[in-house]
């Protein structure tokens, strides 16, 4: 990793901690002063603009009937770091500032990839049918929302295409084994236990990853952590249908929209490869729909106030508050 990129990354890390670390610290009236500054954010919304808002608290809180918290919920007053990842706690505690110290909450931190036995708060869920106990908020993010400015256009960038990580689930490895020498594949798995094969892979910064057209996203414990930053440059991700979803609600992302959709062995990526090189304007399209759908993201006071409303949700249908509304 280059001094710059360690830089880079410190700073993002830098800002989040001091940031969270700054709402620990201020007195509970300034986060009504907030949910008040929010209700004018939300009425100065175009109607379109407030649905598309209620769309996605509906789509993270899915939880349609009354329910009891679990007798392990925790009280609000009493949630404390002591055994916590840290980004998780900081997220969820600057959340849990705008509740009364007497709500109790269930929550699963981590990589989620089960559906919890009651409504819970959580990163992660597997995408299915019947996941409404799986309330999700955008937990652990200055891991997941971590992106690089792309100044690089697609058509002067490398017919290659990238990947770096962890190969600990078979599907990881079995790619990387079978394509680490393919002409056009720059794939490698960056693990110890791949060190001295020849499928193990350098560390590659993400500037250095965008310098090619194909970035492949493939999931991990849960989700792709590097789905966000491929889907805000200027490079064409390639991925297979996924599994699990987070805030960044990747079950409605489109194939042919949003990604290029691959076989679940990722084996057909030569042929996609090959075929928009040859359509190179149906490539820039799916790369601008992923830009357009990164934006909704950024929009900071958004971003807050839909959070608040799913959590207002979740106590309104637990007994806890008289309603949902902001």
């Amino acid at each position: 990793m280059s001094k710059a990129d360690r830089l880079d990354k410190l700073r993002h890390k830098l800002g989040f901690y001091l940031s969270s670390i700054w709402d620990m610290v201020l007195p509970s009236f300034v986060f009504e002063q907030k949910r008040q500054k929010l209700r004018q954010v939300f009425a100065s919304l175009t109607p379109a603009e407030q649905q598309e808002l209620l769309d996605r608290v509906n789509y993270y809180n899915q939880v349609k009937q009354p329910f009891k918290v679990s007798d392990a919920a925790d009280l609000i007053g009493q949630f404390s770091r002591e055994g916590k990842n840290s980004s998780y706690f900081f997220d969820f505690k600057s959340l849990l500032r705008f509740y009364p110290l007497d709500y109790r909450v269930d929550y699963v931190f981590g990589d989620v990839v089960h559906i919890p036995e009651v409504p819970s708060f959580v990163k992660s869920r597997p995408i299915s049918e019947d996941n409404q106990n799986s309330v999700i908020l955008k937990l652990d993010s200055v891991r997941h929302y971590y992106t690089v400015p792309d100044n690089k256009a697609f058509a002067d960038k490398k017919s290659k295409l990238v990947w770096r990580g962890d190969a600990h689930q078979s599907y990881r490895l079995d790619f990387v084994q079978q394509f680490y020498d393919h002409p056009l594949c720059d794939v490698g798995d960056v693990g110890k236990r791949s060190q001295g094969k020849p499928w193990f892979g350098s560390y590659l910064t993400v500037e250095e990853q965008l310098q090619c057209k194909y970035v492949l996203s493939m999931e991990g414990y849960d989700v792709a952590t590097n789905l966000k930053w491929i889907m805000a440059s200027n490079s064409l991700c390639f991925m297979r249908k996924p599994r699990f979803e987070t805030w960044f609600m990747e079950g409605r992302l489109i194939p042919g929209v949003h990604y290029v959709l691959l076989k679940d062995d990722h084996s057909d990526f030569e042929e996609k490869i090959n075929y928009y090189e040859q359509h190179p304007e149906e490539a820039e399209q799916i790369i601008g729909n992923a830009q357009a759908y990164m934006e909704q993201f950024y929009k900071k006071d958004q971003e807050l106030l839909v959070s608040l409303l799913v959590m207002n949700r979740y106590f309104h249908l637990s007994g806890q508050r008289a309603d949902d509304s902001l």
